[in-house]
């Protein structure tokens, strides 16, 4: 049927939680459609039709006989029960189940309540929604990770309760709880109806199924696991959601998710992530994801540190003790390259693995560094300054060569410095495979040849670090190596791997978290519901810090015209040697024919600019910035300096006035400066 042939549609949504349509009938009259949620639909059904099509009286004990003996057994088996229904409105004589009217004055649509009663049940149909194969699996991986998933659904309590036992959410032997929308909110509401937190940190723990849940249970249900402080870290909140009305709970969550086929405009908006597949493994790829960034950052991190500590201590203590450093100059630049950008690749291209599901999620408080990177860190440096050390006061003894110490500054290069770089280089480099661990992992080399960025990433830098040291000569301070030594240098680099294996020994439990970790900073909650800080908040907060950098930034205005001033005075003084006031177009307008052409004056630029009384500061107006003439580039807005003012003298340098919007019109130069007020 047309949809202009519909005379009513009253339309579905989480309240009526069913959808009636009036259209007309072929004999005359009208026939109300409906259906929805079959336990509500009944209730506005007092007629049914029986054996051989007959409609008999349906009271409420009939009703109740039919959710026993229908309704909850398919609910029970997983399906999702809808009740269909009929109402006729007939102009003649009507029969018990029909509604007569008059034929002048047709039924009151808008009169939902009595449209919508009295209904007859055609029948109760079950419709099964099959879980999605790899939807199971997903959910244990969730629950190996440390995240609890709740269902919050629309259904009957009998289905919600049945999908959540085939997909794993309920468990044989598990505290928990499955509700519905009335009896959750009878749970966590007080005697004046308002939600309690303390009430709520009661029900939500063991909360694992809601049942025909409104939207605004769903965010009832966000904000109180965000607000509760059952636990000593807040909970962080993930939601999903397709519907118009998810939005709230989309916004309110810490990280929300729509579904990028099935979900509406208004769900993907208030959502940050958009799964464009609406599977739910799709989430477990997305914490894997979240967890292999993370981890890239502490890896680089641990790398990083590592090698900035013992080049800071060998630069600093070299200077000292021998004045000078063992690691030159450009010896430092590629130890930087390797350190920040080759090792950057190399350590955030790991690929995730399903192990990174089988540890709990960190914490909002959790320190970026932990006790172990810390441990790794100090271990594998101390390792490194008693390698480099030892070689830089015992090298020449050990391997038989010239000492490089006390030498001139224009002395040449030696083997002993020269042993000394490379040795560092190559701890390093066997050090950046202790970096891909970061959580105790003994085997270092797991995964290694999974990665072909890594592995080709360390085997070019050996390569550049071979190619600098035998052919780099004085441009890095270096000269070739023997074979032997070449041998001795990677052999002591790659005790930093067994030094590893020791380091990991060490308990990191035993450390002090107070100096053994760093970034325990809480994050900031962000209040969501207000949706932009508040002028009150700003003043009472910050206020000093932000009338602080307003001054600041007025300041530094008012000088940069200040320095534009004065960077072409000595010029304009030189050209001009006379010292009356003078005013000249930066390009001279066109002649019109017949018409005298007329220059403006000093005054009449003044007046324009602001008009007042001759000689007195003129004020700068909101509508004019003033532009450096020298590149004409950056416009200096003093739009935002009312206490700027433009005096008018006869040593002023040369300026353009041209509109805040920093079109350039017809300009005009004028000599000038400025005298601010701060």
């Amino acid at each position: 049927m047309p949809e202009e042939c519909l005379i009513k549609v009253f339309t579905f949504n989480s309240v009526r939680k069913s959808m009636s349509t009036v259209v007309p009938r072929p004999g005359g009259g009208y026939r109300l459609y409906s259906k929805g949620a079959s336990e509500i639909m009944l209730t506005r059904c007092s007629f049914i039709f029986g054996e051989g099509g007959k409609v008999l009286p349906f009271s409420v004990d009939d009703q109740g006989a039919l959710v026993s003996s229908v309704i909850e057994p398919m609910a029970c088996n997983g399906l999702r029960t809808i009740c269909l229904a009929y109402k006729d409105f007939v102009p003649g004589e009507a029969a018990e189940h029909e509604v007569h009217y008059d034929e002048h004055e047709p039924p009151n649509w808008d009169d939902e309540q009595i449209c919508c009663s009295g209904l007859t049940a055609i029948s109760v149909v079950g419709i099964e929604d099959p879980v999605r194969a790899e939807v199971p699996a997903a959910i244990r991986a969730c629950q190996q990770s440390g995240i609890t998933v709740r269902m919050v659904t629309g259904d009957n309590v009998n289905t919600a309760r049945s999908i959540a036992a085939k997909c794993g959410i309920l468990k044989p032997g598990d505290d928990f709880l499955v509700l519905d929308g009335k009896e959750f909110n009878k749970r966590i509401r007080d005697k004046n109806g308002e939600v309690s937190q303390e009430l709520f940190d009661t029900v939500w723990p063991t909360l694992r199924v809601l049942a025909r849940s409104s939207p605004q249970d769903k965010y009832v249900l966000v904000s109180g696991i965000i607000a509760s402080t059952v636990n000593p870290n807040r909970e962080v909140v993930a939601v999903t959601g397709d519907g118009t009305n998810d939005g709230p709970a989309l916004k309110m969550a810490d990280v929300g998710f729509a579904m990028g086929i099935a979900g509406t405009d208004v769900a993907k908006e208030a959502s940050d992530i958009i799964l464009t597949d609406d599977n739910f493994s799709s989430i477990v790829k997305a914490v894997m994801w979240g967890r292999n960034v993370y981890d890239s950052i502490a890896k680089f991190l641990q790398f990083q540190l590592t090698v900035n500590v013992v080049a800071v201590i060998v630069a600093f203590t070299g200077a000292i003790i021998i004045n000078d450093s063992p690691l030159k100059a450009v010896q430092m630049l590629w130890v930087n390259l390797i350190m920040d950008t080759l090792a950057s690749l190399a350590l955030a291209t790991e690929m995730p693995h399903k192990s990174l599901l089988k540890r709990k999620p960190y914490g909002r408080t959790k320190a970026l560094i932990s006790r172990t990177m810390t441990k790794n860190i100090l271990g594998h440096a101390c390792f490194q300054l008693v390698v480099v050390f030892t070689l830089l006061f015992k090298g020449h003894e050990l391997f038989e060569i010239d000492d490089g110490r006390y030498a001139t500054i224009n002395a040449a290069p030696s083997q002993h410095f020269t042993i000394v770089f490379n040795t560092f280089v190559m701890m390093t480099l066997f050090n950046e495979i202790n970096a891909r661990k970061i959580h105790g992992e003994r085997n270092v080399l797991e995964g290694l040849l999974g990665n072909p960025i890594f592995y080709g990433i360390w085997v070019g830098t050996l390569v550049a670090q071979v190619i600098i040291v035998q052919f780099g000569g004085s441009a890095f301070d270096c000269v070739g190596l023997s074979l032997s030594q070449w041998m001795w240098c990677i052999f002591i680099g790659a005790g930093d791997l067994l030094w590893g294996q020791v380091v990991t020994s060490m308990p990191s439990k035993s450390l002090p978290k107070r100096f053994f970790s760093c970034g325990t900073q809480p994050p900031e909650d962000i209040d969501q519901s207000a949706g932009m800080t508040t002028r009150a908040s700003i003043d009472g907060v910050r206020s000093g810090q932000i009338l602080w950098l307003r001054g600041l930034t007025r300041l530094q205005t008012q000088l940069r015209v200040v320095r534009a001033f004065r960077s072409i005075l000595e010029d304009v003084q030189e050209k001009r040697s006379h010292h009356s006031f003078t005013v000249r177009p930066s390009k001279a307008p066109p002649a019109t024919t017949g018409a005298a052409q007329h220059w403006p004056t000093a005054s009449s630029v003044a007046q324009h600019a602001h008009p007042t009384t001759a000689g007195a500061p003129q004020h700068v107006p909101a509508d004019i910035t003033f532009m450096d003439d020298e590149d004409g580039e950056e416009p200096l807005d003093m739009s935002a300096q009312p206490d700027t003012t433009l005096n008018v003298s006869e040593t002023a340098p040369l300026m353009k006035v041209v509109p805040a919007n920093g079109t350039k019109t017809s300009q005009y130069t004028m000599l000038s400066s400025i005298e601010s007020n701060i």
